[in-house]
């Protein structure tokens, strides 16, 4: 079963808000088995809409639509629909009743007027689905095997109505296949040079399992898509493909995305075996302390940082030597490891991190390359460090540089328990 989404608004289009409704719409429906063919985004044009709508009717079962149901006169959408299905406008009275209490009862400073009261017109054709959060009404209109449903843009309202009355009608009228992802964490180890490992499993996987790539700075993701009737039968194939995927990478696997991101494996294991940890950062301006503490109970674990940006404030501050810097360079494996030893001891903690590095965009006070980055680890019996390349994008180099520095440190965690 296919589904395509349409959002329109102008706003979408000029870059002034983000579709956020696209992203929201897509998970929820392929949750319930329904997988989306096309996301298009279009002006609040009649002509557009028409076209859109057309095409959308020849490709899909089910047309999602948000934007365009407001009370004022670039608000197009109803009557679009209307012309589209050869259809007029009626006033449902539950709708009316509906927008009259919401300005009685919530809505204090506005009066109501005429024009929040032509929110009750609503296609003869359409099934109303009701809006708690708002005036403007879902509707569900049928057309030649096509289910329509034309929803409010504002995202609370279309949340509320797609969980409150669209799943539900669409799971109750519809035979959906079971579609259970899988995403396998993996952290050093390029793209290509994953799938030139695994290639032989890959090729082996069935042929209801699907594997995506989805690389980012520092790791890659892969997900395994599993699509049939048995969920049962689905799940049983899935944990049998990740535990042979285990047996050929497992060194680099962090474990599964729905386990929670790589912050959240850390934070976990340190919860668990009442360790700590404080950072120290140089080129990483602060971003490894900001990504641990993202996590909600981070206090019983993390102690604090250091953010070290200056040579100087690196010899003032964190007290790391003079004649180190000196000797190898403040982009080096010693000073990253003075700065772990130091933050460690400083915030008397198990584990500790450090980097120091060449970001770019220019070499700044340090000789190294750009992309050059040292990431140094301290656990409760040693100190040592791992040297990066890492590129030329100042934001790849930094995010690439936080998740090495937590899948080190959490590698030290799991082995030392």
């Amino acid at each position: 079963m296919l589904a395509e989404i349409i959002t329109i608004g102008d706003e979408i289009l000029i870059g002034q808000i983000v579709d956020t409704n696209s992203a929201y719409l897509g998970k929820q429906l392929n949750k319930i088995g329904i997988d989306v063919y096309q996301i298009t985004s279009i002006q609040d044009h009649k002509n557009h809409i028409l076209s859109a709508l057309s095409a959308a009717e020849k490709r899909v079962d089910i047309v999602l639509i948000t934007g365009g149901l407001g009370p004022t006169k670039d608000d197009i959408t109803k009557h679009t629909l209307c012309e589209y299905f050869n259809d007029n406008l009626v006033q449902n009275d539950t709708v009316l009743q509906h927008i009259e209490q919401l300005f009685a009862n919530h809505i204090t400073n506005t009066p109501i007027s005429d024009l929040n009261r032509k929110q009750a017109l609503v296609p003869s054709k359409a099934i109303v689905l009701h809006n708690a959060l708002g005036t403007a009404p879902g509707m569900w209109i049928e057309n030649n095997n096509t289910v329509f449903i034309s929803m409010p843009g504002v995202p609370y309202e279309m949340k509320g109505l797609i969980e409150n009355q669209v799943l539900p009608k669409l799971q109750s009228e519809f035979d959906r296949p079971f579609i259970i992802h899988k995403t396998v964490i993996t952290y050093g180890l390029g793209e290509s040079a994953i799938a030139n490992t695994i290639e032989a499993w890959e090729d082996a996987l069935p042929k209801f399992i699907k594997l995506a790539y989805l690389p980012a700075p520092g790791k890659v993701r892969l997900r395994l898509s599993a699509r049939g009737k048995n969920k049962e039968v689905l799940e049983n194939e899935l944990s049998n493909q990740i535990d042979k995927l285990y047996h050929i990478i497992g060194e680099i696997i962090s474990g599964l995305e729905e386990d929670g991101e790589l912050e959240v494996i850390l934070g976990k294991h340190l919860k668990e075996h009442h360790k700590t940890i404080a950072t120290a950062e140089s080129c990483t301006g602060g971003k490894i302390a900001e990504i641990i503490t993202s996590i909600a109970g981070a206090s019983t674990y993390f102690k604090g940082s250091m953010v070290t940006y200056a040579t100087a404030t690196k010899v003032n501050v964190l007290k790391v030597s003079q004649s180190t810097i000196d000797e190898f360079s403040v982009v080096s494996a010693q000073v990253a490891e003075e700065m772990a030893k130091n933050v460690q001891q400083l915030m008397k903690t198990d584990y500790a991190i450090a980097t120091t590095g060449n970001a770019g965009p220019d070499k700044g006070d340090a000789d190294a390359e750009i992309g050059t980055v040292y990431i140094a680890i301290a656990t409760p019996t040693k100190v040592f460090s791992e040297k990066f390349n890492l590129g030329k994008s100042r934001e790849a180099v930094i995010n690439k540089a936080v998740n090495n520095s937590l899948r080190m440190v959490l590698k030290e965690i799991l082995k030392n328990n």
